[in-house]
């Protein structure tokens, strides 16, 4: 029976929500409670970047769904995106609570708020911030996302500040370093595929197209990035993504104006017990 049941809400949860499960970004929806996720995740740059070279950065995640309102990320980076050996590069960790959720039948409307921190022995390049391996910080943001039948939207808001022992000296430096930022996102998703659930088992195919905005606060600069993906959804509780983020426009110093980004995630349902 236990089983069933867990069969039967990820099934519901896959059913309403797959389409809001965003590749680039988190929507405002929670994973299943009381669960863990583990996710795999591949960052790729062929020649478009400071080095004129291959460079790669993997980031291993242990999610965890804590209850309906809260879930928790923790992950670390491993690459050479700023090396030229593969090497450890950094860690973090990420908190989200959702505080709002008004449910309907086939639509919600759903917000949350998040903090992450993180640590990064990578040494300080361009002006683009990132905590994801390349810098140092904390930040804190606002995710709204509504849900109808079949295609969701999700808008995010997030300000980081990056603690950097270089924020604190004397030295001058030109250009100037930025220490602080604003990012955007929105974010659109589809269920292509099945028209009709009739078993959890089946596969489903979501579409997404999902638009990425920066700008730094200490010296203006700015870009904004499209990034359309695809995924496949396993047996209910498995997950491939790949997505592909190029540069729109904007005159910020980057890493790289181009990259792929493969992942997978497996999740395990009630693996965490009530108290």
């Amino acid at each position: 029976m236990k089983k069933l049941f867990a069969f039967l809400f990820v099934f519901i949860t896959v059913k309403i929500n797959a389409q809001e499960l965003y590749v680039f970004t988190e929507p405002a929806s929670n994973m299943p409670a009381h669960s863990i996720s583990t996710k795999l995740t591949g960052h790729f740059v062929t020649n478009d970047n400071i080095y004129g070279r291959f460079t790669q950065r993997w980031m291993p995640e242990l999610m965890l769904g804590i209850n309906k309102s809260w879930m928790v990320h923790l992950y670390s980076t491993f690459g050479n995106m700023h090396t030229s050996n593969f090497k450890f590069e950094s860690y973090g960790i990420y908190a989200k609570y959702r505080f709002f959720s008004k449910d309907d039948i086939h639509k919600h409307f759903r917000m949350a708020v998040f903090a992450d921190a993180s640590h990064t022995n990578a040494p300080f390049h361009y002006d683009e911030i990132t905590l994801m391996g390349d810098k140092s910080g904390i930040a804190a943001g606002l995710i709204a996302t509504q849900l109808w039948n079949k295609l969701a939207i999700s808008a995010t808001v997030t300000h980081t500040q990056v603690l950097d022992k270089s924020r604190n000296d004397k030295v001058i430096y030109v250009p100037e370093r930025n220490y602080s930022g604003m990012n955007y996102s929105l974010s659109a998703g589809y269920l292509l595929f099945p028209k009709e659930y009739t078993d959890y088992k089946q596969t489903n195919l979501n579409i997404y197209t999902e638009f990425l905005a920066g700008q730094t606060l200490d010296r203006p600069t700015y870009y904004i990035d499209a990034a359309p993906a695809v995924q496949l959804i396993f047996n209910s509780n498995s997950k491939l993504n790949i997505g592909y983020r190029f540069q729109l426009g904007g005159d910020m110093e980057r890493m790289s104006k181009t990259q792929w980004l493969v992942s997978f995630e497996r999740t395990f349902l009630n693996t965490l017990k009530k108290r």
